[in-house]
């Protein structure tokens, strides 16, 4: 059983080199049958492991950003020196974008013991049907942008210029990379769902919205405004 502090979780957007792997807040059987346990431990203990890992291999002998957050690094991603080889810029897209992908992607989520499917509430719920119409049509095209991004990749809700957008991103790329910041996201590379569903990725994101954490979002959002 993996169990920590969400602090911690929370930390890890703002850890700088050397990064370390964070726990997830809860244990790996815990979101079943949404997702599966071996799948949530072959995730998080290798597949995350294994980016935290390659970010700290491609930086050790570059120090310039080893005093820059993980966030602030993928912000400022398009003005990193020009001095750093493709190897230090990859690793800082490929792999502090999977880190950082990652740890989102564990806190946004939390075990369901009511069996129904999770809705926001209060400002963002107001604010999501605002911008979208609905929450069903929100939904609709969260689904969209998860299921038609092609290869691997990211479906977002993010803050851009204020305004909720719905986007998606290919491999680990960030949506701090463009400006924006997500407050929600969900994984579409087939290892987050191809030992329960196969090629079924749409029945993998329907069922995403059995495990939403919409308080961990809403916080996301404020922090973010």
């Amino acid at each position: 059983m993996l169990m920590n502090e969400s602090n911690e979780i929370k930390a890890v957007e703002k850890q700088v080199y050397p990064f370390a792997l964070n726990n997830i807040p809860y244990s790996y059987e815990d979101l079943e049958p949404y997702i599966d346990k071996e799948t949530m431990n072959i995730h998080h203990s290798r597949h995350h492991d294994a980016y935290v890992n390659g970010a700290n291999k491609g930086l050790q002998d570059f120090p310039e950003p080893h005093n820059k957050s993980s966030v602030e690094l993928l912000k400022g991603f398009n003005d990193l020196s020009t001095d750093l080889p493709d190897s230090a810029r990859n690793a800082v897209r490929n792999h502090v974008g999977g880190h950082t992908n990652h740890a989102l992607f564990w806190e946004i989520m939390a075990p369901n013991s009511t069996g129904e499917e999770r809705r926001p509430s209060g400002e963002l719920s107001e604010r999501i049907t605002e911008t979208f119409g609905s929450f069903d049509e929100f939904k609709n095209q969260f689904e969209a942008a998860a299921t038609t991004r092609f290869g691997s990749g990211w479906a977002w809700l993010v803050i851009d210029k204020g305004e909720l957008k719905v986007t998606s991103s290919a491999n680990q790329d960030r949506p701090y990379m463009g400006g924006q910041t997500p407050i929600l996201g969900i994984d579409v590379w087939e290892h987050a769902y191809y030992l329960k569903y196969q090629n079924k990725r749409g029945s993998y994101v329907s069922n995403f919205w059995y495990v939403i954490n919409w308080d961990e979002v809403a916080r996301r959002y404020k922090a973010a405004r």
